[in-house]
């Protein structure tokens, strides 16, 4: 055993494999020791918050203030408010109200904000403008307000006894806050999904949900296809037809299909994920059971299994102790591969709506199904989607650099 175990661990291919396996596998341990909330929760009032620091804007006034002089601030804050779409948009609507084009100077953005301050109108009605058009440029117009002014922003509250605003300071636009001054402040490196919930927690809980279906699912459809495929081989005979005229009725209906029909008929109130992964493992132990049919056909008349029939052993111990140790390796590669089928499985379904319960748990596939609903892909919320493409990649890469590192150490013929 150790000396295989020595041998399996210099294959390069399962190494890489194994490794990125178990770093997904330390991840969704640790991770939720670290963050405890809710992998459900919703902290955020909004949908589709981007990748980044987010800092209570209101404890920022409270915390000290310090003066930092970059020169690149103040273009930097013009282009937040002002991209060249805008400048653009800017120019389609002056030249649409009578302005010449050459009097229009789209990178002279003192120049571009003077004609526009003295000729938008809200009200104007330029023709083919639509709806939406005339609302952009609404928005756009207040967001250009004072974009220009080097004043600072007023800070202001309601005096409780006169009812009217008094100053209670100024904000220079020079001034900066210490984030580790701030007592609140969220880190979200993928930012939120559709309902405003972390997508880092929720993916790390979607993952190790998908994980355990996919082992529950390996588990259930490599007994199966093992204990059909053993017993198939090595009596033969009736038993041997029965087996395969099964067998060959779940080849002709897609697996998958099969496993569609299986799932609405379940219904989505029952469809939890051990439901799924069970009904995941009960539709996809064909081709294991065919695969170990004919391992066991050609051990069968070995010469160690016919001094065993002749020393009166059972089928049973026969089956057992001179034929599946002979091809536990085999067993072991198929179960990789049912785990990586499984979790591939849950992921198609949860995308066409039939994976477990939505208000239960995440898994990957929920997480995408969400995303394509709320039209992530279309918005250009790569954060909703693409971080689960990587994991659902990265599941499967590993397991079958795995499996590939093994069949070079069991398989004499791929041997160097």
């Amino acid at each position: 055993m150790k000396h295989t175990i020595r041998q399996v661990f210099r294959s390069g291919k399962f190494v890489v494999g194994f490794s990125i396996f178990m770093g997904i596998l330390l991840i969704v341990t640790f991770y939720p020791l670290i963050i405890r909330d809710a992998p459900l929760k919703i902290i955020g009032q909004g949908t589709f918050f981007a990748p980044g620091i987010y800092v209570n804007v209101y404890d920022s006034m409270g915390s000290p203030h310090y003066t930092i002089l970059l020169d690149d601030a103040a273009a930097k804050r013009i282009a937040d408010r002002l991209d060249d779409d805008d400048r653009q948009a800017i120019k389609e609507w002056l030249v649409a109200a009578g302005i010449s084009e050459d009097a229009i100077e789209i990178e002279n953005t003192e120049s571009l904000l003077d004609l526009w301050v003295n000729n938008f109108d809200p009200t104007t009605r330029i023709p083919g403008m639509t709806n939406a058009d005339r609302n952009y440029y609404i928005r756009l117009n207040t967001a250009l307000d004072g974009l220009l002014s080097t004043e600072g922003a007023i800070v202001a509250s309601v005096n409780p006894e006169t009812g009217a605003l008094e100053e209670k300071g100024v904000i220079r636009q020079t001034d900066y806050v210490n984030v580790n001054q701030v007592p609140n402040v969220r880190v979200l490196p993928l930012g939120t999904d559709n309902f405003g919930r972390d997508v880092l927690t929720e993916l790390v809980q979607a993952t190790a949900v998908s994980l355990r279906i996919g082992i529950v699912a390996g588990l259930i459809a490599t007994f199966i296809g093992l204990v059909l495929g053993l017993v198939s081989g090595y009596i033969g005979g009736l038993v041997d037809d029965v087996i395969m005229f099964i067998t060959n009725l779940f080849i002709v209906i897609p697996s998958f299909v099969l496993l569609i029909l299986i799932s609405f008929s379940i219904g989505q109130e029952q469809r939890g994920a051990f439901t799924i992964a069970v009904v995941i493992g009960f539709t996809s132990w064909v081709w294991t059971a065919r695969a170990v049919r004919s391992q066991v056909i050609s051990l069968r008349n070995r010469d160690h299994v016919n001094l065993s029939k002749l020393s009166g052993h059972s089928i049973a111990h026969i089956i057992a102790f001179d034929i599946l140790p002979y091809i536990a390796s085999y067993v072991v590669m198929a179960l990789i591969l049912q785990i990586s089928s499984g979790i591939l499985a849950e992921a198609g379904l949860s995308i066409l709506g039939l994976g477990p319960r939505t208000t239960d748990v995440p898994t990957l596939g929920l997480m995408m199904n969400w995303a394509m609903i709320y039209q992530a892909h279309i918005l250009g919320k790569w954060w909703a989607y693409f971080p689960v493409i990587i994991v659902i990649a990265l599941i499967a890469f590993s397991m079958n650099l795995m499996n590939t590192g093994l069949d070079q150490v069991f398989n004499p013929a791929l041997r160097d």
